[in-house]
């Protein structure tokens, strides 16, 4: 999970600094790798950031030729753990720009999701491959943004993956290929989960500079589309992938929970999604600093007429039906899924296949989180052709930052 999930999750905020010792000793003992070697630029080197970053150039087929960050201590901090050159470590909120035109091939976007349009519509028109964290955008028109974007890049010849874990999983795979066999019969009711903790969420400033870094930003649904957007569509992009549709409306109630809020995203939903046909999704989730790594649960039932399944971040994959019964290990998803999905990156990028087969579900997935998350805070049902007409773009003051 990335930016994005709780603050609590799988314990991955704690291996940030083993990743980046790691990461620097890599030069020396590099495992023998592909070929084709690829210039990376990252942009977004805070936790998840520089952790990937660590990640890229362990693949043996990338090395990372710049970084970028806003504040210069984070760029600094990861560029010389990964022996990148002061020279092509950028900071700024113009420091994306920098790095796109310092020589790389592609970049890996690792910001607040407010910035992922801009960049990767930037990133494209300079002919880069892009590899992108989720949610895609905060807001409709910025999920059309990096459609329009990702449709360039596919008819450029240039790879554009945007990174789920869960679907990559070999356990869930086997189990959705099974759902799909008709082991469990026809479903006929879904239910997903996230229920983890919060992120810090200290009082605001004079400007957003402070809502930028550690994750406050999930707190600040223009900056991270909220708790429902960024960590929770996991689960609601799971089950959209097993059942290989998307939800038509939403209808459902929210509310703040966590202590002393300062940010507008609330925290405890419970949103019913409607499909054409008449199957139904139910998701509930609670972001609240009630739970550690051990209590996260996030994942999707999918229950037939014959037996039921369960796709999982951090559990077991299972299956249970008169005639078969599955539960295998889905093991270290943080990591593992964001190894799978850089090497399908550098894959696509060597054998020219363009195809980008995660854009189109990662671009519906954003707007149905955005439709819940919406319907939710309004306690109304949405359709998300109504969404889609309303266009809603969320505002942002990037005054008093620096260039």
């Amino acid at each position: 999970m990335d930016g994005s999930t709780s603050g609590a999750s799988v314990g991955r905020r704690d291996v940030l600094a083993g990743s980046l010792a790691a990461a620097a000793g890599l030069g020396a003992a590099r495992r023998q790798g592909p070929s084709r070697v690829i210039r990376l630029g990252v942009i977004g080197c805070g936790q998840r950031g520089s952790w990937i970053a660590g990640l890229f150039r362990r693949h043996g087929g990338y090395v990372v030729h710049a970084v970028a960050d806003y504040f210069e201590d984070v760029a600094d901090r990861c560029g010389e753990a990964l022996e990148v050159p002061k020279a092509r470590r950028f900071f700024g909120l113009d420091g994306y720009k920098r790095l796109i035109e310092s020589g790389v091939d592609a970049v890996a976007l690792e910001t607040p999701p407010y910035c992922f349009p801009l960049h990767a519509e930037t990133a494209v028109a300079a002919g880069l491959h892009v590899f992108m964290a989720k949610p895609v955008a905060v807001d409709v028109p910025g999920c059309k943004r990096v459609e329009a974007a990702a449709k360039k890049a596919s008819t450029s010849k240039l790879v554009f993956l945007v990174d789920y874990q869960m679907p990559t999983d070999p356990a869930n795979r086997r189990v959705v290929e099974m759902v799909r066999n008709g082991a469990i019969g026809r479903v006929v009711a879904v239910h997903s989960y996230y229920l983890a903790g919060s992120w810090p969420d200290p009082p605001k400033t004079a400007t957003i500079e402070d809502r930028l870094q550690k994750l406050i930003w999930v707190n600040d649904t223009a900056i991270g589309s909220g708790y429902h957007g960024n960590a929770c569509i996991h689960a609601v992009d799971a089950a959209m992938w097993a059942l290989g549709k998307t939800p038509s409306a939403a209808m459902g109630a929210s509310l703040i929970g966590r202590p002393d809020p300062h940010g507008d995203s609330h925290d405890v939903l419970s949103i019913t999604y409607e499909f054409d046909g008449g199957l139904i999704l139910n998701h509930r989730a609670k972001h609240l600093p009630d739970s550690f790594s051990t209590a996260d649960f996030c994942g999707c039932y999918l229950h037939g007429d014959k037996g039921y399944a369960w796709i999982s971040y951090s559990a077991k994959a299972q299956l249970v039906s008169p005639d078969e019964a599955v539960r295998e290990d889905v093991v270290n998803l943080y990591e593992a899924g964001a190894v799978r999905n850089i090497a399908a990156f550098h894959e696509a990028i060597a054998t020219g296949d363009t195809a980008n087969p995660t854009v189109r579900r990662a671009i519906d997935s954003a707007l149905v989180t955005i439709m819940g998350r919406e319907a939710a805070q309004r306690r109304t049902r949405l359709t998300l052709s109504e969404v889609l007409k309303q266009n809603r773009s969320l505002r942002l003051s990037l005054a008093g930052l620096r260039r």
